[in-house]
């Protein structure tokens, strides 16, 4: 199985504030749907709640500490990532997609075999920031930059990386 990180983060590695967005990129939400589109989508709960409902046409798994939490069926409440990707195992599926918040994408990182980061040309104010990872294990794969424009605040690109072999 394919584990996949998909994450916007800004130049200082800004993620968030308030559980929110810090920006507007009409492009990357875009990209995020295309990309997550049929998947299972794995966050800790403040990301789910952050979405307001669970995201058409994916399957969420929602990590949570709290043992009382419920989400909607066919989507899922478990307490670990282990947890999160024995099921994905178990189903026997192909690829999930870790979409975070920073405390699940810094337990993710290690597991990773794919990032699939938008790279915002911004350094927001944030409270949310996503983890130092060591590129040097990682192969960059593609790159495709946008410039910002009348629904993108700012200029951002969307980049690739594999975990390089050992």
């Amino acid at each position: 199985m394919k584990i996949s990180l998909i994450v916007a983060k800004a130049r200082n590695n800004v993620i968030g504030k308030d559980n929110q967005l810090v920006w507007k990129l009409s492009g990357d939400l875009q990209h995020f749907k295309r990309t997550t589109l049929g998947h299972h989508v794995i966050m800790g709960r403040k990301t789910f709640e952050s979405m307001g409902r669970p995201l058409p046409g994916r399957t969420s798994i929602v990590i949570t500490r709290n043992k009382e939490y419920q989400v909607p069926s066919p989507h899922q409440v478990v307490h670990s990532l282990d947890e999160a990707l024995k099921i994905v195992e178990e189903k026997g599926l192909e690829q999930a997609f870790i979409l975070g918040g920073a405390e699940i994408f810094k337990q993710a990182l290690p597991l990773t075999d794919e990032m699939i980061i938008t790279e915002v040309d911004a350094t927001p104010d944030g409270d949310t920031l996503f983890p130092s990872v060591d590129y040097s294990a990682w192969e960059k794969i593609s790159e495709e930059g946008h410039p910002k424009d009348e629904k993108n605040e700012y200029n951002y690109t969307f980049v690739i990386y594999h975990r390089k072999s050992l």
